[in-house]
């Protein structure tokens, strides 16, 4: 019996207990306080009553204030109307469940019909499904966080027992004076028809509320919605870190010159626009033969390239995700290959080079440009360049894209790239091709031009002679 009991405790515990711990305590998967300046949220729960609410709907009306009303189903029901000017007023309309139950007494299957019988009343109501929930005194359990993915899920920072009759509007007037703060999540409640509330405890609030809210007015406090909380608290999270990425990116810059200063890197085209950069160099890798025939040896002379670390950034910093900074790259390498080809072959320094080499970790797409990717030997250079390139990308990319297992290791691993010099070779042909045809092109309506000009300029004078 007492291991069937502490067996007991063991579960309760971890469907209940622990999950709202850690969503309270760490905010794990839920929103309850706001980063913000001028901004407060007012949140209403158990509504719509048909007495009080409408009251509520006016006060906040006179203070130009929105709100977010966390509507119990049940309530709701046949109360179209209410809902309907709560979104008309600009509100937000959140879930609370169809009856005002603890979700640690109701099993996972049962709180999401409540969930989802609650969203089809508002939907029917307004015409737009709610996407933001607050359970019932703030208890999850744990199987939430993976039923209700689909809502954000909302508690809140302040409290104050205002479903008490007795309390009274001045006592709650001052705790609610406490509370006048920036990002500030206020809980109240609209309806006093739930289990534990009294019936008119919303006039006290009503009360209460219109004193803080000519304070907060005062002040020049701004009373909005949950959802532009949120926005405007994810804007001023980013903001620090915008500042510190640009700061890595301006010193990481700052040392990729120093390093083509040190190494003599020479830059492919247009200084201002270029794509590569390259140094002649000794290769001092693995031996590596090619599948079309010829080889690089350590020891034999290579063209190291360096993709334009200002260009990658400017790319990186547009993209959404390594993979699309990796499709824009490969463009711009494609792009830029009959440059360098062209270069290459006028270096008297790269007369012997054997191959074109690069290590980069977006490397997708680069065989179909003639590169061969190979794996980098493992050992320290191998374990270090992985570090920084990943580094480089978390830094320089806006979000991060998410990869599982295996595919995952692959899009994040860097290669080496080898393009034998024949290959290479063939790019500057094509590009000599393409730049004679431009200029037969050129030359071909140059002529028609002047052709075109001199009849123009025989008709003249024959008109003239006539005259």
């Amino acid at each position: 019996m007492e291991n069937l009991l502490l067996w007991g405790i063991y579960v309760v515990t971890f469907y209940a207990f622990l999950p709202g711990l850690i969503s309270r305590t760490f905010g794990f998967r839920v929103f309850k306080k706001g980063r913000v300046e001028k901004e407060i949220s007012l949140t209403f729960d158990d509504g719509p009553d048909p007495v009080y609410t409408p009251q509520l709907l006016d006060l906040l009306a006179r203070y130009n204030a929105k709100a977010t009303f966390f509507v119990v189903g049940a309530h709701a029901e046949g109360q179209a109307e209410l809902l309907q000017r709560m979104k008309a007023e600009g509100h937000i309309i959140g879930i609370h469940n169809y009856v005002h139950k603890s979700n640690w007494l109701m099993r996972p299957r049962t709180v999401k019909r409540q969930i989802e019988r609650t969203i089809d009343i508002i939907e029917n109501a307004t015409g737009e499904r709610s996407a933001f929930y607050r359970p019932p005194w703030g208890i999850v359990n744990v199987f939430d966080y993976a039923n209700l993915g689909y809502l954000q899920i909302i508690l809140w920072s302040a409290m104050f027992g205002d479903w008490r009759l007795r309390l009274g509007p001045e006592r709650l007037k001052k705790r609610m004076m406490k509370k006048l703060r920036p990002g500030e999540v206020m809980l109240l409640h609209d309806c006093g028809m739930t289990f534990g509330a009294d019936k008119d405890a919303p006039k006290n609030m009503l009360i209460a509320l219109e004193a803080y809210l000519e304070e907060g007015m005062k002040r020049g406090y701004r009373f909005v919605g949950i959802n532009e909380m949120m926005k405007l608290t994810d804007a001023a999270r980013a903001a620090p870190s915008s500042m510190w990425k640009k700061a890595i990116i301006s010193l990481w810059l700052l040392w990729e010159r120093a390093f083509h200063v040190v190494f003599r890197l020479k830059t492919v085209g247009d200084a201002e626009d270029a794509a590569f950069h390259y140094r002649v160099t000794t290769y001092n890798g693995q031996d590596i033969v090619f599948a079309e025939g010829g080889r690089v040896m350590k020891g034999d002379r290579v063209a190291e390239l360096h993709f334009d670390n200002k260009k990658l950034s400017a790319i990186a910093t547009t993209s959404k995700s390594p993979v699309a900074t990796g499709i824009r790259m490969l463009r711009e390498v494609e792009q830029a290959l009959p440059l360098l080809a062209n270069q290459l072959a006028a270096d008297t320094t790269a007369n012997d080079i054997k191959a074109v080499y690069g290590v980069t970790m977006i490397h997708r797409g680069a065989d179909r440009l003639g590169f061969e990717i190979f794996e980098l030997p493992e050992g320290m250079f191998a374990k270090s360049t992985r570090i920084y390139l990943r580094i480089l990308i978390r830094v320089l990319t806006n979000t991060q894209q998410t990869v599982k297992g295996k595919k995952r290791r692959e899009t994040i691993s860097p290669r080496m790239l080898l393009m034998p010099v024949a290959t290479i070779r063939r790019y500057a042909t094509v590009q000599l091709n393409k730049m004679q045809e431009e200029a037969g092109r050129i030359s071909d309506a140059v002529e028609r031009t002047i052709s075109a000009a001199a009849d123009e300029a025989a008709q003249l004078g024959t008109k003239t002679t006539a005259i």
